[in-house]
């Protein structure tokens, strides 16, 4: 049945005329019969809200549809800033880390920096040592050369005794064979 008349003109300027989601609660007719059966009256405000679009037919008839409306939504500013604060608290805790992490290697650097000035000094002070055992070495070694060649002269003088002294059995032996004789 098409609207005529005052009716038609009080649909079309409800239609013109802003209305803000939460405000509106219109009632499908499905929503009147599950009234009927549970009791409940009308949606929530996160539910969605139809509204009735109402237009006209060739055949003159009134056709109803409904149109999806938004949930009203918690306010999208504090989830937002909500969002922004956490990320911001995650980011600084990254950056805390990674801050850490780079002082921890300064300190390994320094220490290790340390560590080689350390064994720069001990090498250092072996490679001086070294150098004096090699002068020292090398001003005994005339000496050495001397022990060297007495030790020698001892084995030729040690040989000559050992010569002399089977000689000088041969001879008492001899002396004794003429002696007996």
């Amino acid at each position: 049945m098409a609207a005529t008349g005052e009716d038609a003109a009080a649909m079309d300027s409800i239609s013109r005329v802003p209305i803000p989601p939460s405000a509106l609660n219109f009632k499908t007719d499905q929503d009147s019969q599950l009234e009927n059966t549970t009791g409940e009256s009308g949606f929530t405000e996160n539910q969605p809200t139809p509204s009735k679009k109402s237009s006209s037919n060739n055949d003159g008839s009134v056709e109803t549809a409904e149109e999806a409306v938004e949930p009203a939504e918690p306010d999208i500013d504090e989830l937002c800033k909500d969002m922004f604060d956490k990320m911001a608290i995650f980011l600084q805790g990254e950056l805390t880390a990674t801050c850490e992490d780079y002082k921890l290697l300064e300190n390994m650097n320094k220490l290790t920096s340390l560590k080689y000035m350390e064994m720069k000094d001990i090498s250092i002070n072996i490679s001086r040592n070294l150098q004096d055992l090699n002068q020292k070495y090398a001003s005994l070694q005339p000496y050495l050369d001397q022990i060297n060649q007495i030790e020698e002269q001892v084995t030729a003088l040690e040989q000559a005794a050992y010569k002399l002294d089977t000689y000088s059995k041969k001879l008492g032996e001899n002396i004794a064979k003429l002696v007996d004789s």
